[in-house]
């Protein structure tokens, strides 16, 4: 160390050191030889229950029975099944036995493969188990078996499988960008343990086949798919027709500059920032009550947390007899139906996301809570909130009021009825008696807006003078307008976001978690 040649006592302590360490080298080396000898020359009793398994190219149908994860149960104790499922994570536990961790969709259970059974597991296969890639695809086949005491790690902890054959049939051959479990863990892990792996959105994101793969994960999406089952389910009863409208238009249905344009052969055209003026024209084609659930593109530069370029949009048109009230209040209707069914037949999957991202179930009334706009800035402004009579809110502004309203009327959802007719669009109609308002709507969720509504102008005269008064060009939305000319019913509807439905219902924080392969200013990929 201080640069100085060793001592002849240093120098042969050291080379004693060395040849002891040698010896030992070789001492390890030739007991493992020793063993694996052994180990060949006993056999393998288990040589043709583990392995991987050829490549899958539908060479033939075996009829084979097979269980999902999440239909196990302690009923099927001494049961022999067949699993396909992910393994998760393995953990070995000497030369005889490992635990696996098998993820099938929402669900996971303990796999055992133990060699202390006579003559039907060997060694090798625990060894080989335990080999077997992180998130690599097993077919086993295996004894369900109740343990002593419940595996809390996993979500069907009342039953365990007793593994006698185990074959990959899609191996991982990749370092994977990040583990499952961290993937998975909730912000009350990390507050426990700082020292746990994180992993940023950016990196989910970016590996989103990954992140896809978790618990919470599928379980998001299965409960996105049914909000959207859930709609069409509840106004296909109300005598709905679905439609599907044109994406790519001749001009901006909402008549402003947050659109995007294509070049659409030899002239420009644009992608639709929603069905808007279809469905009008749906109802003035005499079809009555139309929806659509189909993409929304709006170019708008909002890197917020509850924004995206791309989303999809549950909308909605409907003819009414008198009063714009009779789509609202079934509007409204319609969510308690979502609202009331996602607890009662999504258990499960609500169950699943909770674990990882706490939230209380939302508080709803049967007939939801109406306010009108100017009740709503006069309640802020009661609490010291600064806003103009016809301003649009601000989200902080949204946020606090839904608190206000969370407190004063103890409901989460709620709708904000006659907003100013100076920040909604062209085709909204005035309010009859104050025209600085207008019959337009929001509902709110956890005090966020998740739809937007309102009676539409179905005059072509008064809807030629709104959209003069804007500043468009009546010319370049001549099909729209010429289709009032020859008469139309009072008609009102709405759009809704539902991503943004499924991230405030659940109580997630960001948008993009709740989006399949999510698409905002920064990001077009993957």
């Amino acid at each position: 160390p201080d640069g100085k040649p060793l001592s002849k006592k240093a120098l042969k302590k050291l080379e004693k050191e060395l040849e002891k360490e040698q010896k030992k080298k070789e001492r390890l080396e030739r007991e493992a030889a020793e063993r694996a000898a052994r180990e060949d020359a006993e056999g393998d009793c288990a040589a043709d229950k583990y392995g991987k398994a050829e490549i899958n190219m539908s060479q033939k149908q075996t009829n084979t029975v097979w269980t999902e994860v999440k239909n196990l149960s302690t009923a099927m104790e001494g049961q022999t099944v067949n699993i396909q499922a992910r393994v998760q994570n393995s953990r070995p536990t000497g030369n005889k036995m490992c635990f696996l961790v098998l993820r099938e969709g929402t669900a996971t259970v303990q796999g055992l493969v133990d060699a202390n059974r006579d003559n039907i597991i060997s060694k090798k296969m625990v060894k080989y188990a335990n080999s077997v890639s992180r998130e690599s695809i097993v077919s086993i086949t295996a004894v369900v078996t109740v343990p002593r005491e419940p595996v809390k790690s996993c979500t069907v902890g009342d039953v365990e499988l007793t593994v006698n054959s185990l074959f990959v049939t899609s191996q991982v051959v990749e370092d994977l960008p990040f583990s499952i479990e961290d993937a998975s863990r909730s912000e009350q892990d990390y507050e426990k343990d700082p020292t746990l792996n994180r992993v940023l959105l950016d990196t989910r994101l970016n590996n989103r086949v990954i992140d896809l793969r978790t618990v919470t994960n599928n379980a998001i999406f299965k409960l996105q798919a049914a909000v959207g089952h859930l709609f069409r389910e509840y106004l296909t009863n109300q005598k709905f027709t679905e439609i599907h409208s044109p994406k790519i238009i001749g001009t901006a249905s909402e008549g402003g500059s947050n659109v995007f344009q294509v070049t659409y052969f030899k002239r420009n055209a644009y992608l639709a920032q929603s069905p808007q003026l279809y469905k009008q024209m749906c109802i003035a084609a005499d079809f009555g009550r139309v929806y659509e659930v189909a993409p929304v593109f709006r170019a708008e530069d909002s890197n917020t947390y509850r924004h995206l370029t791309e989303y999809v949009g549950l909308d909605l048109e409907c003819a009414f007899r008198e009063h714009y009230h009779e789509v609202m209040y079934m509007i409204g209707d319609m969510f308690v139906y979502i609202f009331k069914n996602l607890e009662a037949r999504w258990a499960h999957e609500l169950e699943v996301v909770r674990q990882q991202y706490p939230s209380e179930p939302i508080k709803f009334d049967e007939k939801p809570l109406r306010l009108e706009y100017k009740d709503a800035i006069a309640l802020l402004r009661k609490h010291g909130v600064e806003i103009e009579d016809l301003a649009d809110l601000t989200t902080p502004q949204e946020r606090e009021l839904g608190k206000l309203i969370k407190k004063e009327y103890g409901t989460d959802f709620y709708m904000l009825d006659k907003f100013p007719s100076g920040i909604r669009p062209f085709y909204t109609m005035p309010d009859p008696t104050n025209p600085d308002y207008s019959n337009s709507y929001d509902f709110f969720l956890r005090g966020e807006e998740i739809m937007s509504g309102a009676q539409r102008i179905h005059d072509p005269v008064l809807l030629t003078e709104r959209i003069k008064a804007l500043g468009i060009e009546p010319e370049s939305l001549k099909d729209y307008i010429n289709g009032f000319e020859y008469g139309c019913p009072p008609h009102a509807g709405g759009g809704v976001g539902l991503e943004r439905v499924v991230m405030f219902y659940l109580g997630i924080g960001n948008i993009r978690n709740v989006s399949l392969f999510p698409r905002d200013p920064k990001r077009v990929e993957p």
